[in-house]
């Protein structure tokens, strides 16, 4: 599998979404798990439509739940690993398959390579062989992204990026 890409189009209007998560009362479905891979809109409309119900429930009228999935809450470097730390858990993170999927991770440089990845409690743990010395970690960081990190209640976890990079538009069209 080649190595992560800058990606743009979709994973930045996913991160402006994320970003408006700071307003309060602003709620997000992710969809991540149920899009269609030609087109932003998903035609699974009833499980997005549910989904956003959940978070409605849980967290303007208060009912016992979990809201969303996963969101990236903050990082730790421990050595050569990152561990990564979400909200939104619910009683554990699960993986939906065999591993866990769609991290990478880069050092200092800005490359990102596809990175191993495991659950340890609430955090997912991220190493590469190929990143000694490791300072970023990204989640379905691509338009169509493999990934399948979710929360107890089965929701899917938010793409997201440790870094503040700014995004090379002329490397990402490449």
């Amino acid at each position: 599998q080649a190595e992560p890409t800058e990606s743009t189009g979709w994973v930045m209007v996913r991160e402006g979404m994320l970003k408006t998560l700071d307003l309060p009362r602003t709620g997000m479905a992710i969809t991540v798990d149920i899009g269609e891979a030609g087109d932003i809109h998903p035609k699974n409309k009833q499980d997005v439509g549910l989904r956003l119900a959940t978070w409605a429930l849980a967290d303007v009228y208060g009912k016992p739940g979990v809201p969303t999935g996963p969101l990236y809450e903050s990082m730790d470097r421990k050595g050569d690993t990152i561990a990564v730390h979400f909200g939104n858990v619910g009683n554990r993170l699960v993986v939906r398959g065999d591993e866990l999927v769609g991290f990478a991770i880069a050092g200092a440089d800005k490359k990102f390579v596809w990175a191993e990845a495991k659950i340890v409690g609430d955090t997912v743990v991220v190493s590469s062989p190929k990143v000694k010395d490791p300072v970023a970690v990204r989640y379905a960081w691509a338009p169509n992204p493999k990934c399948n990190l979710h929360n107890s209640a089965g929701l899917p976890a938010s793409p997201f990026r440790t870094d503040n990079w700014p995004i090379e538009l002329d490397a990402a069209r490449r």
